[in-house]
């Protein structure tokens, strides 16, 4: 959009401050510190949603003729155009969006603008405004985890047969299909997506009609607001409706904990993708070259997804910082609110988007994953579970294994080939040589409970987690419908 001013409104003309209380012009300086302009024109389209519910009801109580809030709907409705073709005219020496849209409106319709904020104060303005983008932005975030969720399934549903090492401590642990793994994440997500849609139910409040901080004398009808708005209804404190910004607080801890999990599945893919591992190959459209060196091909993606973490982790930090110290009720620290809101809600929109397309992309080497899985020493647990169901005791018998594995790396043996009287030199219980106790789908197949490896299982969870997954979207498709 375009910075320059509208007519007759120059980027310099000193102001004096709000009101008929000031003799000074406030200093540029102060000026260019204090406004927030340059991020709150975010806010554009709720605050001319906003202003026309209140006009609205503003006419509906008596306090607007119906010409005057017929004037101002067509202000409104004249601005959001403007908005849309990118050609309304942002003034940076108007402070904020709330000034700008008020001072545009009296050019388009004179002196009937002035009666628009009857009743009610940027304080309560600015933290509906607030609200509404919350709204959206909560969904829009449960749309990409749900988005995400999706293409796990999906890829999961390939690899219900690919097997790989699961890990622990990053050293090879115990054998697990690869669509176990995703799944994994398919959970993390699907929680992630809770605690937006959790959010959701919070948002229910409109702070509009609380004023600066209590109220009004005026006759405002706050609950015809509300709903005109898709709120459930007014704020029930006028002073905890402008000074707290809790559920800004809730969303960026929501939107960090999203992103340490796509941290978390970015730091694989990374790792996966190097040549020690071998078990993916990122799309090339999800990949860059070296500015030097012609035979890379860099994740730069899932680690950008990875860094990008760290910002939303800090702009949860900056606003609990903000708000630890703040006495009731409005203050101008919460200006500081919006700016951490925003890049976290853009941050994760785009690492989801790019982290779904990259796991939709890629190449599974499903051979180089069965070589590292096809490890003997991940069955060492099983060989130990021989022995409990033997009867000897669990501590007993993980001594007994770790002392057979000792052997088999001192003579570079394969677990697997121990004879009888091998595994009996290490503890009397053995029933059988290995090759009849150890395999690597035994292992899986054995861990049927919920949760296990089994296919039975896995398959199993898939198919909840693909039912799961359309319940939720529905329900938000439904949300979306009655709001």
């Amino acid at each position: 959009m375009p910075d320059s001013p509208g007519p007759g409104r120059p980027h310099a003309t000193p102001r004096k401050p709000w009101g008929g209380r000031f003799r000074q012009d406030t200093d540029p300086t102060v000026e260019r510190f204090s406004a927030s302009i340059d991020f709150d024109r975010a806010l554009a389209r709720y605050d001319l949603r906003l202003s026309a519910a209140h006009a609205a009801m503003l006419r509906q109580v008596g306090l607007l003729s119906d010409a005057d809030e017929a004037s101002l709907q067509q202000g409104l409705t004249r601005i959001a155009g403007e908005l849309d073709a990118n050609a309304f005219p942002f003034d940076p020496a108007l402070e904020d969006i709330h000034m700008n849209i008020e001072a545009r409106l009296g050019e388009l319709v004179g002196p009937v603008a002035g009666r628009l904020h009857t009743g009610r104060s940027r304080n309560d303005q600015v933290a509906t405004d607030l609200l509404l983008y919350l709204r959206d932005v909560t969904r829009a975030a449960e749309r990409g985890l749900h988005g995400l969720r999706g293409v796990l399934i999906e890829r999961a549903g390939e690899h219900l047969d690919t097997l790989l090492p699961g890990y622990t401590h990053l050293q090879r642990a115990q054998p697990v299909r690869l669509a176990h793994h995703w799944l994994a994440f398919v959970e993390m997500f699907g929680r992630d997506a809770a605690r937006f849609r959790d959010l959701r139910a919070r948002l229910g409040h409109a702070p509009l009609g609380a004023g600066a901080l209590a109220g009004t004398t005026l006759p405002l009808d706050r609950q015809a607001t509300a709903r005109a708005l898709g709120f459930d209804a007014p704020a029930r404190n006028s002073m905890d409706a402008v000074a707290s910004r809790d559920l800004a607080l809730e969303f960026l801890a929501d939107c960090a904990i999203a992103c340490v999990h796509l941290s978390r599945l970015a730091e694989e893919l990374v790792l996966w993708s190097t040549a020690e591992f071998g078990f993916i190959e990122l799309a090339d459209a999800y990949s860059t070259g070296s500015s030097l060196m012609p035979q890379k091909k860099n994740p730069d993606v899932p680690e950008l997804v990875r860094g990008k973490s760290g910002r939303v982790i800090g702009n949860l930090v900056t606003l609990l910082t903000v708000l630890k110290g703040l006495p009731l009720t409005y203050n101008r620290d919460l200006q500081e609110d919006k700016e951490p809101v925003f890049d976290s809600a853009g941050t994760l929109r785009d690492s989801l988007e790019v982290t779904a397309g990259a796991v939709a992309t890629l190449r599974v080497d499903i051979d180089r994953m069965r070589a590292a899985a096809d490890d003997p020493m991940l069955l060492a647990t099983d060989l130990a579970e021989v022995l409990v169901r033997e009867g000897v005791p669990f501590r007993e018998a993980h001594e007994a294994v770790g002392r057979t594995v000792a052997h088999c790396l001192e003579k570079d043996l394969d677990l697997r080939t121990l004879s009888l009287e091998d595994l009996r030199a290490f503890h009397a219980a053995f029933p059988a040589p290995a090759r009849e106790l150890l395999s690597l789908e035994r292992a899986l197949e054995q861990r049927s409970l919920p949760g296990g490896t089994a296919r039975t299982t896995v398959a199993a969870a898939l198919d909840a987690a693909g039912d799961a997954l359309r319940s939720e979207l529905a329900a938000l498709d439904a949300s979306d419908d009655t709001r």
